[in-house]
């Protein structure tokens, strides 16, 4: 009897073994599925103090220093054209001969005249001086003198009369040879030889254009108007113009103009219909390479010292505000919002508030982060985060 109860026995200890263990390591699993998880881990920078250059690129319209109409100023034919379009022509070169054959012969007839006025004066000249003793004689009355005297004055007149019809003929003579005001280039020629010309022509026979300093026309808004005054130095405005620091110009083909230009002049008067004001930047041209009428851009460069930059990466954007996380010593994220310039320096944004310099941000601010959630922070090099900033 006792050897059929002990194997039964044996058996319900086994199961009751093998029962406690399975319960155990379900127990386990389920402790270790309830149980905290650990925090995530996020790359985090320190903030920096940075220096950087903002630039600002304006449409302008590009003029030479001299843009001077070529008019006719007597009537005739043009007889030659001595420039083509486009040449580079010096100061007193001559461009055009116009053909006025009347202007040559107005001359002849004023020199004959003075010849015939001279001829006179002579004559009345011999008349006073037979007269003269004569009258002191007492054979001749002295009204016969006065007479002499008024005649040879009148001659006197009619010459330097027929004197001044020279030169005014002379004058008009040589406005049928056309020469250049200044140095500059040639623009168009809408007349050829043998074109009929006046003083009255819609059309100028052409413009010479002095680029030896060009100057770009652009203009800035109210509100860039008032950034620009609070930004550059200076109580006046001439002192501000001295302060602008040199301008760049970009050319329509994208390259940069290599010499750089000073902003000269502001109107003094924003224009009502455009709410803008007209800004003129001078560049020296000494090749020659750019044109009146052409269109570019010039750069005004402003340059930040020791600003609070951060990637635009760093941040996020809500409702029109942007919004960075910032990490305390602790791991904990806090969402903090900062207000930037509208001018980012390449993908960096310029914080004008809400942030300082030692503050730990979370570099990749579109990660899906909640607002004081706990993180394990993976510093990143600072230096390394910034190295593109003036890229």
């Amino acid at each position: 009897m006792k050897k059929a109860i002990f194997p039964g026995i044996l058996s319900a200890m086994a199961i009751l073994v093998l029962s406690s263990c399975g319960g155990g390591q379900k127990q386990g699993a389920a402790a270790g599925m309830g149980g905290p998880q650990p925090p995530a881990s996020y790359q985090v920078f320190t903030i920096t103090p940075e220096s950087a250059t903002l630039n600002s690129d304006y449409p302008a319209t590009m003029q030479g220093e001299q843009n001077i109409e070529i008019r006719p100023k007597v009537d005739g034919f043009v007889d030659k054209i001595y420039v083509d379009e486009g040449s580079v022509v010096k100061k007193g070169q001559l461009l055009f001969r116009i053909s006025a054959p009347q202007y040559q012969q107005d001359l002849n007839n004023s020199a004959a005249a003075i010849s015939s006025a001279e001829a006179d004066v002579s004559a009345a000249q011999l008349a006073v001086n037979k007269t003269k003793p004569l009258v002191e004689k007492d054979i001749i009355s002295h009204y016969e003198l006065e007479s002499a005297e008024y005649t040879l004055t009148a001659r006197k007149a009619a010459l330097a009369q027929a004197k001044a019809t020279y030169n005014t003929a002379k004058v008009n003579l040589g406005y049928t040879t056309i020469t250049s005001p200044v140095d500059g280039v040639i623009g168009t020629l809408p007349y050829k030889t043998g074109s009929l010309v006046s003083s009255t022509n819609t059309s100028p026979l052409t413009t010479v254009s002095n680029i030896g300093k060009v100057y770009a026309y652009f203009s800035l808004n109210e509100k860039q108007l008032l950034d620009f005054s609070r930004t550059i130095k200076g109580s006046t405005l001439n002192e501000k113009l001295a302060n602008t620091p040199a301008v760049t110009l970009i050319l329509s083909d994208g390259s940069t103009y290599p010499e750089k230009g000073r902003v000269e002049t502001i109107a003094g008067l924003i224009n009502t219909e455009t709410g803008s004001a007209s800004f003129r930047a001078s560049f020296p041209n000494p090749v020659g390479l750019l044109r009146s009428g052409s269109s570019a851009s010039v750069r005004i460069p402003q340059v930040i010292k020791d600003g609070i930059l951060i990637p635009q990466r760093s941040a996020y954007e809500l409702q029109g505000k942007h919004f960075v996380y910032l990490v305390d010593a602790k791991g904990l994220v806090k969402s903090t919002e900062i207000e930037v310039m509208d001018l980012t320096v390449g993908q960096f944004y310029v914080v004008t508030s809400g942030l300082k310099a030692g503050d730990k941000i979370v570099y990749d601010g579109n990660s899906s982060l909640k607002d004081s959630a706990t993180v394990k922070p993976e510093e990143m090099d600072a230096s390394k985060v910034y190295q593109d900033i003036n890229k």
